[in-house]
């Protein structure tokens, strides 16, 4: 009895604290809603001021905001952007100011928002959308937010915004490739900052050759047991499917002392403990530094061995209009570039979706796993909630133990990453272990050790509803 007690105690404690800081984060919330009552407030005083000195309206704008990047040791430029969406905030999102003020959505998510209305707002005012299109983004966007982390209210509402914006996100993103750029800056003790912008599709594929290759550096110096110690500690997950052969066939490593090579006697090379973004970096160097363009190597889309998904309409694909595409788990790419991605790519899939969006089906024009496929189509990145590991460093986990007689079908299976997988394993202990069950529409709720629920679901194609 006395046991039960103490059991009954903690998990009580443990509830509270965790009651204590929802509330309180709430709390925090409302009180940065009020802030940015008065940073919309300021405004207005400042457009007064402008308006009785037009002559000096951007040095009247510039002092403004140095005062209060000063007052409230911030930074210009994020003063100057916090100044900007509590205005756009105040003047065309009535529901989400109303859910940010009821402390139901953090900061995070107004600024996703916001930002990503900016493109409705340019259709509205060229003339390209109706006026309504802007109540809709914003009622729409606070369910997401209310149900969704920052970065995945984000990609939701990316994709809302593109398709009430019609044909100028393909506008946009014409315009936004001509300020493709590298920069560079000293961040002082012997490193600087290089800076790439670049199209978003080819960055997602840069980033995972990366992490491929940075993965083979570290499954040849640990074993398994110690990959997956590093997973649980915010490292990517090792994929089992890695061709180590193929990573030391693509790239000649350095052999300065510390760093591994991809020589036979790699052993006797010293102890390599560089974190994985660690050995991102230093591959990046060696592959930027050691290889030159040449028509033998052909452009760089020609090399892309990072794997991306991109879903675009078969409408789109054949030329007949122009929506945008998406780069999934990302937001909206240029079709254009998925048209030309598509003739380079011989692994297709085909979605058929109910009237709400939701893939539903998939079949393939190429030998492959349907199975797998759908799960990818339909998942996107790992189903706990608010996690943002893309599907491919996933791996297709039963939400039913399959050990317990859980079947192995699509209404069973979902991706999770390595660190979230291990929450509902059977070796943790059941004070500490998650618990899951997945819907016929593919929804999962999840239990926690304190008794809540909290549910993931799968992600609506929107934009070709």
């Amino acid at each position: 009895m006395a046991s039960t007690s103490v059991v009954e105690t903690d998990i009580e404690q443990r509830a509270t604290l965790l009651d204590a800081w929802t509330e309180t984060r709430r709390r925090i919330a409302t009180l940065e809603a009020h802030a940015s009552h008065l940073l919309a407030e300021r405004m207005r005083v400042d457009q007064q001021d402008a308006e009785e000195h037009p002559f000096h309206r951007d040095a009247i704008h510039r002092s403004m905001v140095a005062e209060y990047a000063a007052a409230g040791r911030v930074a210009h430029s994020t003063m100057e952007y916090a100044f900007t969406d509590a205005a756009f905030l105040e003047r065309g999102h009535p529901e989400v100011l109303a859910a940010f003020r009821e402390g139901a959505i953090t900061a995070g998510h107004v600024r996703e928002i916001v930002r990503a209305g900016g493109i409705v707002r340019e259709a509205i005012n060229n003339g390209r959308a109706d006026a309504a299109a802007l109540a809709t983004f914003d009622t729409a966007a606070r369910v997401v937010a209310e149900a969704e982390t920052p970065a995945r209210t984000a990609a939701h509402v990316k994709r809302l915004a593109a398709a009430l914006a019609g044909d100028t996100v393909v506008e946009r993103h014409e315009r936004a490739r001509s300020e493709r750029a590298v920069t560079m800056r000293s961040v002082d003790d012997g490193l600087a900052l290089l800076t790439v912008v670049l199209p978003e599709h080819l960055a997602a594929a840069i980033m995972d050759r990366l992490t491929q290759l940075a993965r083979g550096v570290v499954a040849a110096r640990q074993t398994p047991e110690a990959c997956a110690s590093e997973g649980d500690q915010g490292i990517e997950p090792r994929l089992d499917s890695l061709d180590r052969t193929a990573i030391f066939a693509d790239v000649t490593f350095t052999t300065d002392p510390g760093r591994l090579t991809a020589s036979s006697d790699a052993e006797a090379v010293p102890a390599d403990s560089r974190t994985i973004d660690q050995v991102r970096a230093d591959l990046l160097t060696d592959l930027l530094l050691a290889a030159d363009p040449s028509p033998a190597n052909g452009p760089g889309l020609d090399n892309i061995r990072g794997r991306i998904q991109v879903t675009i309409a078969a409408t789109t694909l054949a030329g007949f209009d122009e929506r945008p595409a998406e780069l999934d788990g990302y937001g909206p790419l240029h079709p254009d570039h998925a048209r030309d991605l598509a003739g380079r790519n011989l692994g297709w899939s085909r979605l058929f979706l109910d009237a709400s969006g939701l893939v539903t089906e998939t079949d393939t024009y190429t030998p492959t796993e349907p199975m797998r496929r759908f799960l990818r189509a339909r998942d996107q990145h790992c189903r706990f909630p608010g996690c943002r590991m893309p599907v491919h460093r996933c791996e297709a986990d039963h939400t039913h133990d399959h050990a317990k007689g859980g079947r192995t079908d699509v209404h069973n299976l979902a991706h999770l990453c390595r660190g979230h997988h291990a929450l509902k394993h059977p070796d943790i202990a059941d004070d500490h272990r998650w618990s899951a069950r997945q819907l016929p529409d593919g929804t999962i709720d999840w239990l926690s050790p304190s008794g809540r629920s909290y549910r993931d679901s799968p992600q609506r194609r929107v934009i070709f509803v």
